[in-house]
């Protein structure tokens, strides 16, 4: 069984990230400069998925596949459309929900998770679409992945 989510999927290093949240909230975006920042770090980074992502679960863990029809696209919104380094599919870490600073609350419930009907769930993390540097929110809530990568 196969799910399709409006998201958009990476891989920083050995991790799988998927950025959700309402349509032109800059999911894509948010998933570019995380990219951006990993590669400037000089860590692996890769799209998977773009405005649609495929899940699909094995062996437990929660596997995010790019549709064919866009694989290695990305829409920068107000840019243009670009190519980018990609893989076709990547276990999935981590839920990253994009809030607007005006409406979000202020401190969310800690351990939260999104839940992805039967296949399972996800650790969730909240970040402000306005976030200059996503990955070192992520360090900062996730203190485990700081020891992992140094720029967490």
């Amino acid at each position: 069984m196969t799910r399709n989510v409006h998201g958009t999927a990476i891989v920083v290093g050995e991790r799988g990230l998927i950025f959700l949240g309402p349509s032109g909230i800059g999911k894509s975006m948010m998933a570019f400069t995380c990219l951006t920042i990993a590669r400037r770090a000089k860590a692996f980074s890769a799209l998977i998925a773009d405005d649609q992502v495929f899940l699909t679960q094995q062996e437990g863990r929660i596997i995010a596949t790019c549709p064919p029809s866009i694989t290695g696209l990305m829409e920068l919104r107000g840019s243009g459309i670009v190519r980018i380094d990609n893989v076709q599919s990547a276990p999935l870490d981590l839920a990253v929900q994009l809030v607007s600073v005006s409406t979000a609350e202020r401190i969310p419930h800690e351990n939260e998770y999104w839940q992805i009907g039967d296949f399972g769930r996800l650790p969730l993390v909240r970040i402000a679409s306005t976030a200059v540097d996503p990955l070192a929110i992520i360090g900062a809530l996730m203190p485990a992945w700081r020891q992992e990568t140094p720029f967490w």
